[in-house]
């Protein structure tokens, strides 16, 4: 059975919760706090099994691997059922472009070391720390829902009328723009997509709240 180090509300990790769920490939889901006694990431402990001190980590036996997106990427390999990259070569490009438009140009700019960075070192105020998260929050759905509102099937998933990769990048960022109150109303795509995944039990499952280490 494989271990995933992670933490309820990482976004990174509930990337591949998804994953694993709809593969229904076992995993014992073992809780990093990111914030408890200033981070359980930089324990000696954990920083020999991940030197980056990031979640998540997925291990079996001597086999570590980190990075949410190489993760994702050898699960597809090792377990191609059901399928999260389509078959042809275009369309394959098409959802990694989406996936990393997320998980390069959206998701760092407000992963919790950057926000951490803005308001004890900086010293940014709570408002001027929630308005950056926004801003970039914003800026990259505009471009999301104009690509989506192409490539999308009646906004069940982000490509067609199956769930792909770019499902499990998108629904964690929408997760976290709920939760810093960003307003999506013109976001008509990308919200239905969130409501359609939402009704599946792979994404149900892995849901922040629905975790062992979620705070009740």
């Amino acid at each position: 059975m494989y271990k995933l180090y992670g933490y309820w509300r990482s976004t990174a990790a509930y990337r591949v919760r998804i994953a694993l769920n709809l593969k229904q490939v076992a995993y014992e889901s073992i809780s990093i706090h990111l914030v408890k006694d200033g981070g359980e990431q930089h324990t000696e402990a954990y920083r020999t099994l991940n030197p980056q001190g990031l979640v998540p980590l997925l291990v079996s036996g001597n086999f570590q691997l980190s990075q949410s997106s190489a993760i994702l990427e050898y699960l597809e390999e090792q377990y191609p059922t059901p399928k999260l990259l389509p078959q042809e070569a275009q369309s394959r490009a098409l959802v990694r472009a989406t996936c990393q438009a997320i998980a390069c140009d959206i998701h760092p700019l407000n992963n919790l070391r950057v926000l951490q960075y803005l308001s004890q070192t900086l010293s940014v105020s709570d408002e001027a720390k929630n308005s950056w998260y926004q801003h970039w929050i914003l800026r990259g759905f505009s471009a999301l829902e104009a690509s989506l509102s192409q490539t999308s099937d009646h906004g069940e998933f982000c490509f067609g009328s199956q769930v792909s990769m770019a499902d499990l990048y998108l629904i964690p960022q929408v997760y976290n723009a709920n939760r810093f109150q960003v307003d999506l109303s013109d976001f008509p795509t990308i919200c239905s997509i969130n409501d359609h995944c939402g009704k599946l039990t792979a994404f149900i499952d892995a849901s922040p709240e629905h975790q062992p280490d979620a705070v009740k």
